[in-house]
């Protein structure tokens, strides 16, 4: 008896249809036809997912020869997954929503903290402002301070209502029964949405060059229409970044359920020693070479290095 013939059986025998075993498995129906269809075999990971599952042994599975079922040895406790039940996502869910606002408004503090700061120095250059250089240098200074510490604020009061789920981006886990289906609808539901901020934030970081652009070419000597075009810029950027953070929480939240995009098995596994080793390699060059002004790009190569790692170790793997 093939692998087809012997999960249609199992499948019967468990009372189950197509789209119940793809809920499970976390596949589409589709996957599961093909399978059915022995057009095609699961790979390794979901054999032995489909193993516990059903309670037969991998050997039963996979070899044609094998035609009685043979019972899965018991699994010890201490190596069972986390299995997120439906309250505990949706909860979860609920708790990243409320988080994406305060910390993009947190980030959008960030990125402004400095423009009274550059605003009041330029203006305490002109001759009978009110205030002196001094004066108007610590209102800015104090402006920007008070900026960051209300930003931290918020990340901190932000992160902390999801601090309870932390082990989502960590652990490798599993869903129960219809939480997948209910977090993919969720995510289709947003995906509009979604897609129409993180435009919206290209553009706007895209353009925001065009006031700096604009005082160079109308008048670069004039220092008020300089600073009022550096001061566009910051609130431009600020505004597009404010609206990728927004929509981004979120849809990394589904991500995380799902084990999708940065959360997927793989990159955990990959993500808590790659990214360790890139820390190592930044400080010890940085603090070897004292060249702090260009280890910096070491960040940006890991960064565009990393899909290419994880690509490899994903087909590795399968």
């Amino acid at each position: 008896m093939i692998f087809a013939d012997k999960l249609i059986q199992l499948r019967k025998k468990s009372g189950w249809s197509q789209e119940e075993l793809a809920e499970q498995m976390q596949v589409s129906r589709q996957s599961v036809s093909k399978w059915e269809g022995a057009q095609t075999i699961p790979d390794l990971e979901k054999i032995i997912r489909l193993s516990k599952l059903f309670g037969v042994t991998t050997d039963y599975l996979l070899k044609d020869e094998i035609n009685s079922e043979e019972p899965a040895e018991p699994m010890p406790e201490n190596s069972a997954l986390r299995c997120i039940s439906m309250e505990e996502a949706h909860d979860f869910l609920e708790a990243k929503e409320r988080t994406a606002r305060p910390i993009a408004a947190g980030v959008f503090l960030c990125i402004t903290s400095p423009v009274a700061l550059i605003l009041m120095g330029t203006l305490s250059e002109f001759p009978g402002f009110w205030l002196s250089e001094n004066q108007a240098a610590g209102i800015g200074l104090t402006a920007l301070l008070t900026q960051v510490a209300v930003a931290v604020a918020l990340f901190l009061t932000g992160g902390s209502r999801a601090s309870a789920y932390s082990y989502l981006e960590k652990e490798i886990f599993e869903t129960e029964y219809g939480v997948r289906g209910m977090v993919i609808a969720r995510k289709e539901a947003m995906k509009e949405r979604y897609v129409r901020n993180n435009t919206l934030g290209v553009v706007l970081c895209i353009l925001s060059v065009v006031p700096l652009l604009a005082g160079i070419i109308f008048n670069g000597e004039n220092d008020v229409l300089m600073v009022c075009m550096v001061v566009s810029m910051f609130l431009l950027v600020a505004v597009g970044v404010y609206r990728f953070v927004l929509v981004g929480i979120p849809w990394g939240s589904y991500q995380m359920l799902l084990q999708e995009g940065d959360y997927t098995r793989a990159g955990k596994r990959v993500g808590g020693i790659y990214w360790p080793i890139v820390t190592a390699l930044y400080l010890a060059y940085s603090f070897l070479s004292m060249h702090w002004e260009i280890s910096w790009i070491i960040w940006p190569a890991a960064g565009a290095l990393y899909p290419a790692v994880l690509h490899i170790v994903e087909q590795r793997e399968k």
